[in-house]
């Protein structure tokens, strides 16, 4: 029997994470393998844990998590070698991936004929403004893609959405598009009625050379920062951003872990885990575009933070 493949792709920080954490903790009696860059971005209830070996996070709900390190056809492998295994495969990519080189490897026979890829949902946060459809990332992104999901509607003005579907139509991109408020996507829009026959192979394009487009910088003290001046650095460093994520203590909140996010401009703080011991107060991964941050630049913004400074 075919394990049909959701490919979830989308640009940083539009919100692929919180789409996957959806399907998974609302499988339905699904046994669905997410394929994911980092475990670290899933945020899975904690009763949803059942535990993790070689590689691969169990969930109660008898589905599963693993990690993509290295090759993709050759953990897609190992996933349909497992006993039970999947009833369906979502992969989540790098928000800076083309997705046309990962639908290109999917059209692999091999795996084609056992892992066919059934839907692309390309997951755009409703806030992008529409001149940011005309980035060569974004339309690959786009024109892909099955079904468009808008996101953080929560968070978009009144106007924003009828603005970026007007903006998606003038691409004229055959996809469907739909609201995901939370997350939340009707599944029968993702998963087939049936899984006893296998879609036809998709054409991905033309193979185009890959860019080196982003970097990433990461930040670490061993002190606790003062929420007020990490609020001042990253209005700083925001016009810089593409993206950036990570925790620390707080001097104002001693004892206790911070979650940070930025995306699109926005930033956001949520409680999380008590800090772990012997590793730093304060670790954080910003994402920019080459060359325009250097990380003396960033240090030096972030240092100020630091609060016995």
């Amino acid at each position: 029997m075919p394990v049909p493949i959701l490919l979830v792709t989308g640009f940083l920080g539009a919100g692929k994470t919180t789409v996957v954490n959806h399907l998974l903790a609302h499988a339905e009696g699904r046994r669905i393998a997410a394929v994911v860059n980092d475990f670290g971005a899933i945020n899975i209830d904690a009763e949803l844990i059942a535990g993790a070996s070689d590689g691969v996070v169990s969930l109660a709900n008898g589905c599963i998590c693993c990690s993509l390190e290295g090759d993709l056809l050759r953990t897609l492998a190992t996933l349909l070698r497992r006993d039970p295994k999947p009833e369906y495969i979502v992969i989540e990519t790098s928000g800076v991936a083309d997705p046309a080189e990962i639908v290109r490897n999917l059209m692999d026979p091999v795996i084609l004929r056992e892992a066919p890829l059934e839907t692309v949902l390309c997951v755009m946060d409703t806030a992008t403004p529409p001149a940011a459809l005309d980035d060569a990332l974004h339309r690959s992104q786009l024109r892909v893609a099955d079904i468009v999901a808008l996101s953080k509607l929560d968070l978009a003005d009144e106007g924003a959405g009828a603005r970026i579907r007007e903006a998606i139509r003038a691409q004229r991109v055959p996809a469907v598009v739909v609201d995901a408020q939370h997350g939340e996507i009707p599944s029968a829009l993702l998963f087939p009625a049936t899984v006893d026959r296998a879609p036809a192979p998709r054409k991905s394009g033309p193979k185009r050379p890959a860019e080196q487009r982003f970097e990433t910088l990461s930040w670490t003290s061993n002190q606790p920062l003062s929420l007020a001046r990490l609020q001042q650095a990253i209005g700083r460093l925001a016009p810089k951003l593409a993206r950036a994520k990570g925790l620390f203590e707080t001097v104002e909140q001693p004892g206790r872990q911070m979650v940070f996010q930025f995306a699109a401009g926005r930033a956001t703080l949520a409680p999380g885990e008590a800090p772990t011991p012997g590793v730093p107060c304060a670790r954080i991964v910003f994402i920019v575009e080459l060359g325009v941050l250097s990380k003396a630049e960033l240090d030096a913004i972030m240092e100020t933070c630091v609060a016995d400074r």
